[in-house]
């Protein structure tokens, strides 16, 4: 026992003496730190930029940097670090730290085989040497957690990170920042806890909004292997989030509302093309203004309410596997002027579907013998059944010739029809009410 105290009190004198200080400013103990570190995270090779001392325990470098990983970490830039030491890891083999503070930093991860790493032979003096950096709190300013997703960067940018150590894998708190991804639009990051281990990614929860001071939210949770298991499973519910960033440019000024729903997400990897699964959506507060077909619907039936549609129901759900699509319990209506149902199926862009339209009888009056196209009464519309196909760019439906038909029979009602358009035609030239 007095050996042993005698042993440790000169570990201490030495640690605290100035050439303990000019060996951790030395390059050689900050290559051999960087090449501690790089092992402990998986990379081939790691370098810091040059390290002070600052204190008793404390010393800081302006960086880090490591690429090329073996595992789930790709890469990894940390800038302005400052580090508290913990002498007493010494006497375990660790180099240990209790605390470490990034200004910023930039973590890429990656799916990768897994194979068994390659064994470097070392000196013989190794054995009394630490062989394993031990982080045991690292938090980051600002950093930007990132990944390839269809061939593009994505990730949690500009986030505020806190890494915990879990067994030999870490865990992830990050609050703040932004998603920026593929087929969805910029979120900002409420928090997310995230778990990378050797073999998986577990999305413990995910907290995301269109803006992070409303009410509306998207939570996601699930995993995705990273080891030769590569499949993925992630669910996600929505809560009032505005549809209108989600829609395609040419339908922004056209739909509008909050939508609620839930997806589930399945894949034997994470590309698209592997991906199978289901969800359903609400729509509130539904409305619809400012599409051509409405717009020629008003003018035919001389009804301006047509151009403006506010909807009391608005839902579906869906089932996929790529390429195909499934779009099942339609259900759109504004009550007491129209409804929709029916099911709409996509396959490699081709559309098929049969949806029945229904109207009320006032909303008919513009349409001569309007019960042989609307010929079944229900709920109090009238009913008629329309036929889609063709291309999800060029769709085609089997209604508008049918009602032609109807004009077809009916000269006066056609010639009335011929009348009301040049009237249009003429106050659109000349002006006037």
């Amino acid at each position: 026992m007095i050996l042993f105290l005698i042993a440790v009190l000169a570990g201490v004198l030495i640690f605290f003496s100035p050439l303990t200080t000019r060996y951790i400013q030395r390059d050689t103990f900050r290559a051999a730190m960087g090449d501690e570190t790089a092992k402990g995270l998986h990379f081939s090779s790691g370098h810091y930029s040059p390290i002070r001392r600052m204190g008793a325990l404390v010393a800081e470098s302006e960086g880090f940097q490591a690429s090329n990983g073996e595992r789930a970490l790709k890469s990894l830039y940390a800038h302005g670090i400052t580090a508290r030491f913990n002498p007493w890891g010494v006497f375990v083999r660790q180099w240990r730290f209790s605390d470490v503070h990034l200004e910023s930093g930039e973590v890429a991860i990656q799916i990768y085989e897994a194979n068994p790493e390659a064994i470097k032979p070392k000196p013989w003096f190794s054995i009394f040497l630490p062989n394993r950096v031990f982080l045991k709190h690292i938090e980051s300013e600002r950093s930007d957690i990132t990944w390839q997703f269809r061939g593009e960067r994505a990730g949690f940018f500009g986030t505020q990170l806190l890494i915990t150590p879990h067994g030999p894998d870490f865990e992830y708190f990050a609050s703040g920042g932004r998603l920026k991804m593929a087929l969805v639009p910029e979120l900002d990051l409420r928090r997310a806890h995230i778990l990378i281990t050797k073999t998986l990614l577990t999305i413990y929860d995910v907290d995301l909004a269109s803006d992070s001071r409303g009410e509306a939210s998207i939570h996601a949770q699930g995993n995705a292997g990273l080891g030769k298991d590569k499949s993925v499973d992630l669910k996600a519910n929505a809560d009032r989030i505005p549809i209108h960033a989600w829609l395609p440019a040419q339908w922004k000024r056209t739909l509008s509302g909050n939508a609620f729903g839930e997806v589930h997400w399945s894949g034997e990897n994470p590309k698209l093309e592997s991906s199978f699964g289901d969800g359903a959506l609400r729509v509130r507060e539904g409305r619809i203004r400012n599409l051509p077909l409405l717009n020629k619907l008003a003018e035919l039936a001389r009804n301006k309410s047509f151009e403006y549609l506010q909807l009391n129901d608005c839902s579906l759900s869906f089932t996929w596997r790529y390429p195909k699509i499934d779009i099942k319990d339609i259900a759109i209506e504004e009550r007491g002027k129209f409804r929709i149902e029916g099911e709409i199926a996509i396959n490699r862009r081709a559309l098929r579907g049969t949806l029945r339209l229904g109207l009320t009888r006032r909303y008919l009056d513009w349409l001569p013998n309007p019960e042989e196209v609307f010929n079944r009464q229900q709920s109090g519309y009238l009913w008629t059944t329309v036929h889609l196909s063709g291309t999800i760019d060029e769709p085609k439906q089997d209604l508008s010739p049918r009602i032609v038909e109807l004009f077809k029979e009916s000269p006066g009602a056609y010639l009335g029809l011929l009348f009301r358009q040049f009237e249009n035609w003429l106050k659109n030239i000349f002006g006037g009410d």
